[in-house]
């Protein structure tokens, strides 16, 4: 039995000001076939993963193709994408025959000219491999759930964790019912519902928990093979931008129709109860000032790099500076000149820094500070989940008692490295400010005496309604009262 596997995937936010090129996929994930490291999954990878240390014991040949993925922007550029792509289907074809395919994408993917890239690339994997062979698919849930992807694979399995802490398991489901497909123990049918509304849904929100929970325990009984919730990528204006709940049964349509209606009912009734509450900037840190035990952590979702925004943004940090905060620490600020300067001081100099704003009016002002350089880590990692997310060249200051880190690889807070790889602890500060909408929760939740999520300036509104769609197939919630959600597939 011979299995192909391969990696193209970023999140394309439509409205950022930054396009993704082929430089941002070489400072992610850029990796030929036999060049991905043993120690953990990178970025939509763990397909790859899970397979190559699963392949002996189970009987099966693996060939490993590309693996490309950058961290969430704008559009990619055209002929980039079609470099990426055409590189990975010539390695698919080279390899024939295979029984299977593994694809590790991420689902929310836009490339000039591709308003479905991921379908692009199941279609012509499809017309590669014919028929017969079975395509899995793994997908993070804020994905456009397309019919067209759904259509050209045989299994579709998204995470279901928000943060995705989960993405070794779902990739390990991916392959297993791969595997049973091949070997005619299951006949998998697939079943779509879309709920016709566009939102956040936090796992770590008590809601979504039990929704989850729910639908875990419902998998591996009465036929019902896999159960995946879409939540869609709000920032991203293309037509099937929606939350879908996608059920595959054994053999069995009439059962995933069933099962998707009643769930995907259920998920439109929780329209407007999943996202945890805001704080202005001002009501939000003084909040967190006024908390008695710490560290409390306080989340900027509106200028999360995950969702493609820069990370420069400086409203937070500024209002800290100002009010004099005392054991505040803040990561990341996106800003390589910044992080240049630094190592160029060293540690212990002290000098006049100007600092992040820098990409758009939604970044804020640069901030003009005498800094101390207290800390400088070379080509730095930080960790989420099994995975290992690579910072760059980063640097951490020190403005009054404000610490800061900056960084050089633009990503989101996600592990507690992300300060610590800088001398920082985070559970010895009063205040931690990550910018990140809920994945810093997997690592700083744990150790977080309060959470609190402010809605700043960032350029990554909460309120979709202020967003400027255009392709987004209307009616939807909370754009239209009135929607009319059921069956696609």
């Amino acid at each position: 039995m011979r299995l192909f596997t391969a990696t193209l995937a970023t999140e394309s936010n439509t409205f950022a000001p930054m396009p993704t090129s082929l430089a941002a996929y070489k400072e992610g994930v850029f990796l030929r076939p036999g060049e991905h490291p043993d120690d953990a999954p990178r970025m939509c990878t763990a397909p790859l993963f899970v397979a190559r240390q699963r392949a002996a014991a189970e009987g099966f040949t693996l060939i490993e193709g590309s693996c490309f993925a950058a961290s969430p922007a704008g559009t990619t550029n055209r002929a980039d994408y079609e470099m990426m792509r055409d590189e990975i289907l010539d390695q698919l074809k080279a390899a024939l025959p295979v029984d299977g395919v593994l694809l590790g994408l991420h689902g929310a993917m836009v490339a000039h000219g591709y308003d479905d890239v991921e379908g692009d690339i199941i279609t012509r994997v499809r017309d590669i491999v014919g028929p017969k062979v079975v395509i899995g698919v793994e997908l993070d849930p804020h994905c456009h759930l397309t019919k067209v992807r759904v259509k050209a694979a045989d299994i579709t399995i998204l995470y279901k964790e928000f943060p995705h802490t989960d993405v070794s398991e779902r990739a390990e489901e991916v392959l297993t019912l791969v595997l049973a497909t091949l070997r005619g123990e299951v006949k998998p049918v697939t079943s779509v519902y879309d709920c016709r509304q566009i939102s956040s849904y936090p796992t770590t929100q008590p809601l979504m928990r039990a929704f989850v929970d729910k639908v875990k325990a419902m998998e591996g009984r009465d036929g019902i093979l896999s159960i995946s919730i879409a939540h869609c990528f709000p920032y991203a204006d293309v037509e099937e931008l929606t939350g879908r709940v996608l059920v595959i049964t054994n053999n069995d349509k009439a059962k995933a129709d069933a099962v998707a209606t009643a769930l995907g009912e259920e998920f439109v009734s929780m329209r407007g109860k999943t996202i945890p509450p805001y704080e202005s900037v001002t009501g939000g840190i003084a909040t967190a000032r006024g908390h008695n035990a710490g560290p409390v952590v306080v989340a900027d979702p509106a200028d999360n790099a995950g969702g493609g925004a820069p990370t420069d943004n400086t409203t937070i940090l500024r209002h800290l500076i100002e009010t004099k905060a005392e054991s505040a620490a803040l990561a990341p600020i996106w800003d390589p000149i910044a992080v240049r300067l630094c190592f160029d001081a060293g540690v212990g100099a002290t000098f006049p820094l100007r600092f992040g704003g820098k990409i758009a009016p939604s970044s804020g002002q640069p901030i003009d500070a005498m800094v101390t350089v207290t800390a400088l880590a070379p080509d730095a990692w930080q960790s989420f989940g099994p995975t290992k997310v690579p910072l760059g060249d980063c640097a951490a200051i020190k403005v009054g008692d404000v610490e800061v880190v900056l960084i050089a690889n633009r990503t989101q807070a996600l592990g507690l490295e992300i300060f610590r790889n800088l001398g920082i602890e985070p559970t010895e500060r009063k205040i931690i400010v990550v910018k990140s909408t809920n994945h810093f929760m997997g690592a700083f939740g744990p150790i977080a005496a309060k959470v609190i999520y402010i809605d700043s300036d960032g350029p990554l509104s909460r309120d979709y309604r202020k967003l400027p769609y255009t392709k987004v197939a209307r009616p939807i919630w909370p754009l239209d009262e009135v929607t009319q959600p059921g069956l696609i597939l």
